[in-house]
């Protein structure tokens, strides 16, 4: 590895030891349907978002939620302490989509129909309220 690589490697790995995230790899549903549910709590408060996500009628809320309670536990840990409430919000979250698995679904006259399975990547960050107030003085 080259010595300019070398530098931008250990400057992002520095950063991430201070930034909070949790991420939900191979979650067998389309990446669709996954930012319909990220677009209703991105740059919420943390309470606010889930509360929104236990009551939301969508079968990927819940894998939501439970990811956002491991960035929670995340920041607690790298912060030492418990979050207090209105202190942390969803600073970043978005959905890549994941690998796809392709099956054939037989069809009329000796034809098939292709069906595409998708799955999804979610990566969500967490920040201290605090924190940016701190970085913009």
């Amino acid at each position: 590895m080259g010595a300019r690589k070398f530098k931008s490697a250990e400057a992002r790995k520095t950063a991430l030891k201070t930034i909070s995230f949790a991420k939900l790899n191979n979650v067998p549903s389309s990446p669709r349907k996954m930012r319909y549910v990220i677009d209703m709590v991105r740059g919420m408060e943390v309470n606010k978002a889930l509360g929104i996500l236990r009551f939301s009628s969508k079968d990927a809320s819940s894998k939501i939620e439970k990811l956002l309670r491991s960035a929670i536990a995340n920041w607690e840990q790298k912060n030492e302490r418990k979050a207090e409430d209105g202190e942390l919000y969803i600073s970043k979250v978005f959905v890549d989509g994941g690998a796809t698995l392709k099956r054939m679904r037989p069809a009329p006259q000796g034809r098939g129909y292709r069906i595409r399975k998708r799955s999804n990547h979610v990566t969500l960050f967490v920040e201290s309220k605090n924190t940016n107030d701190e970085k913009n003085n």
